[in-house]
């Protein structure tokens, strides 16, 4: 059986289908077949993502996503470029300028 990879709204709408069939009285072990994951599965994306709404959920993949960006990217802001470049050139003025005293 392959492997699906589930999408974090897709996820939150199962642990939700879990939550009503286990009100309405069926065991969780049987719920959980129900929507066709593992109990583990189940049990981890529990811990992970229970409580939140799917649009919590988005922000929370993109606040991820943002920090896994790459230690460059901060010089990729023009801003941080800009004052990053400016405090270089004028450590280098102050050198040579030192240097040619």
């Amino acid at each position: 059986m392959p492997r699906k990879k589930h999408k974090a709204e897709e996820i939150v709408a199962k642990l939700r289908q879990v939550d009503v069939l286990t009100a309405q009285g069926r065991p969780v072990a049987e719920a959980v077949r129900s929507i066709g994951v593992m109990e583990v599965t189940y049990y981890r994306w529990r811990s992970e993502y229970d409580g939140l709404k799917s649009d919590q959920v988005k922000r929370l993949k993109e606040l991820e996503a943002e920090n896994n960006l790459p230690a460059t990217a901060p010089l990729l802001n023009p801003l941080c470029a800009d004052t990053s470049m400016a405090s270089t050139i004028r450590a280098t003025e102050i050198l040579l300028w030192d240097t040619n005293r």
